[in-house]
């Protein structure tokens, strides 16, 4: 596939959930446009033009509560309002504001600052009508749609949506996450690892470990080797890089991570599973030998589905090979409905769905649409859109100056009732260069203005 094809479907494809029938004639999408069978001729959204809104005059016919404000949260909440004048949205969120973890692998070599990757909740509010709120949720009530916040307020709404994310395993002998931070929020363990590497000996290992699939941004950890041990060349040219891997290999863009660990001298063990942790010396022992005194460690941890998921008793899907527990909410992925029995006026978007899509954002911003789509033509009275086509796309930092690409696309299969790769619209850079590098920014920022602006 042509590079510039693909940054132009990437762009094009934030676009995959179509306005229904009664929207303004300059939001309305063919099907085929949706499905973007056609190549786009700009790389820019094709996203319905914003349409700044206001909250619904008179009675309000629906209410949707949307827990968590990141790429999926935040996305879902404008397209419900873009798309449903007669929808009111509350969006839920513990945070004043947003921190991309896309990006922020390049804070940890200083290309790159947190405020850059900060988003504000304003224009969901001024320009689309979306109600925020500050709080924790601590409990839900999927049957009777309520919503319980720390502070002892409860909510009640027509539907919930859920998009909250992660949660880290624990990890045997490592009590302060501090010690070895994961950085895969970003934020303040981010600045952490930075600072982290700023101040090590020079000459001293440098570890990062992956945990076994999913987890969130499938070549996020190699991506983020790769830029680290180009940064040591030059900062701590002595030290070396450790990647231990749980899986049986590299996941994703095998060629490209392969050849670039090649040249970067990085030293990688896969089926490296943590068994445990000494902080002191920051040692760790894994299923393929003991890895002792290294000089930072960034211990990235299983994941499984945002806290509120299991106990609200959605984790019905993904259960690994060993794990006493299942990881993720089981979905209909045609409109992200929790498949547990009585919990179907709630919706699990992003991270925390099991679909055979990737955790990233991207596919964030993507399931958020479908699942805004859904609910609107739910309460018309109407079914979700039987053969939805989402889009993932990303670009990863080879070296500090070029990047490679990857895309897939997935199709929504009847047989299986799930979304599937599909080889058409599929396909993956052939090395890496610094014109990627640029278009790389391109695709950034348009994504978060399709969600956050």
């Amino acid at each position: 596939m042509d590079r510039r094809n693909f940054l132009s479907k990437s762009s094009a494809a934030l676009a995959v959930a179509s306005p229904l029938a009664w929207a303004d004639d300059d939001k309305k999408k063919s099907k085929k446009s949706s499905d973007h069978h056609d190549k786009p001729k700009t790389t820019e959204p094709t996203t319905p033009a914003p349409n700044p809104t206001t909250p619904p005059t008179g009675t309000t016919k629906s209410r949707v509560i949307v827990i968590g404000g990141g790429m999926a949260g935040a996305t879902v909440a404008k397209y419900l309002r873009l798309w449903g004048d007669n929808i009111a949205v509350t969006l839920i969120e513990r945070n004043s504001s947003y921190i991309s973890n896309i990006m922020s692998s390049m804070v940890l070599t200083g290309q790159r600052t947190v405020s850059s990757l900060t988003y504000s909740y304003s224009k969901l509010t001024s320009a689309y009508g979306v109600t925020v709120v500050k709080g924790d949720v601590v409990e839900i009530d999927p049957v009777g749609v309520k919503v319980k916040l720390a502070n002892g307020t409860i909510l009640t709404a027509d539907r919930i949506v859920m998009a909250t994310g992660i949660e880290f395993d624990a990890v045997p002998g490592l009590i302060d996450t501090n010690v070895m931070p994961h950085a895969w929020q970003a934020g303040a363990q981010t600045t952490l690892l930075a600072s982290q590497l700023n101040s090590m000996t020079d000459g001293a290992p440098v570890v990062l470990t992956i945990p076994k699939v999913p987890y969130r941004c499938p070549p996020g950890p190699y991506e983020r080797a790769c830029l680290m041990a180009d940064w040591l060349k030059t900062r701590k040219p002595k030290s070396k890089m450790f990647v231990l891997d749980a899986n049986p290999g590299i996941v994703t863009e095998v060629d490209n991570f392969t050849k670039a660990f090649a040249m970067h001298g990085i030293t990688y063990v896969p089926n490296a599973e943590i068994l445990s942790v000494d902080p002191a010396t920051k040692s760790l022992t894994t299923t393929m030998g003991n890895f002792i005194n290294n000089g930072v460690v960034n211990l990235i941890p299983g994941q499984r589905a945002g806290k509120l998921i299991t106990t609200a008793g959605l984790n019905n899907a993904t259960k690994l090979i060993g794990d006493s527990a299942f990881r993720f909410a089981g979905v209909n992925q045609l409109s992200y409905a929790s498949t547990v029995s009585g919990a179907g006026k709630v919706h699990v978007i992003g991270d925390s769905s099991a679909t055979p899509q990737p955790k990233a954002g991207h596919i964030a911003n993507q399931e958020a649409k479908v699942c805004a789509d859904a609910i609107v033509r739910s309460f018309a009275g109407l079914q979700p859109d039987q053969a939805p086509v989402t889009n993932s796309a990303c670009y990863s930092t080879i070296t500090m100056t070029q990047a490679s690409w990857l895309e897939a696309v997935f199709q929504y299969n009847p047989a299986t009732a799930a979304m599937v790769a599909s080889v058409a619209g599929s396909g993956a850079s052939v090395g890496w260069d610094t014109e990627n590098f640029e278009d790389m920014n391109e695709w950034f920022t348009a994504l978060m203005a399709d969600s956050f602006a």
